[in-house]
């Protein structure tokens, strides 16, 4: 998997945990968040070494914060216009109340709908294909496509092309 998947992916999850949990403190929450994510990593290296897989238990690694560089700016930007974003899922979502859809398929939408609006460097048809791959990949098969379809009309509203970065 890319790096830029796994980001996205471990975005999801925060934005989830988020949803659920409003933390108090944004920034604790984030470390608490990526430390949980690697005590999780090195958990899975020492049971792969039980089974006498491979492994390299070593510190974080320039990927760790490579993922964290990418994944960071991702998920502060999707609370930061969290209103906005919620306020064209609800115009996309024909008879969907935002609070009756999926919690994973929600925050997959937010954090796509806020990479296409205010992700330059990121084409809007890379946002979508993410996001249906990680809705699938933790929530539904349905779930890409119900992603798919509302992203595919916010992408039509864009003022931008679809399928290069702005420049």
């Amino acid at each position: 998997m890319g790096m830029r998947r796994e980001a996205r992916e471990r975005a999801v999850q925060f934005l989830f945990q988020h949803d659920l949990n409003p933390p108090a403190d944004l920034e604790r929450e984030l470390e608490h968040f990526w430390q949980s994510q690697r005590a999780a990593a090195i958990a899975d290296e020492k049971s792969a070494a039980k089974w006498g897989e491979e492994t390299t238990l070593e510190p974080p690694t320039t990927d760790e914060a490579a993922l964290r560089l990418f994944a960071e700016p991702l998920i502060r930007g999707t609370l930061a216009h969290r209103a906005e974003v919620d306020e064209i899922i609800k115009k996309h979502a024909k008879n969907w109340e935002l609070h009756r859809i999926a919690v994973v398929d929600r925050n997959v939408l937010r954090l796509a709908i806020y990479e296409m609006l205010h992700r330059e460097d990121i084409p809007p048809v890379v946002s979508i294909n993410e996001a249906v791959d990680i809705a699938k990949k933790f929530s539904t098969f349905d779930s890409g496509k119900f992603v798919n379809g509302i992203l595919d009309k916010v992408k039509g509203e864009l003022m931008r092309p679809a399928r290069n970065v702005k420049g």
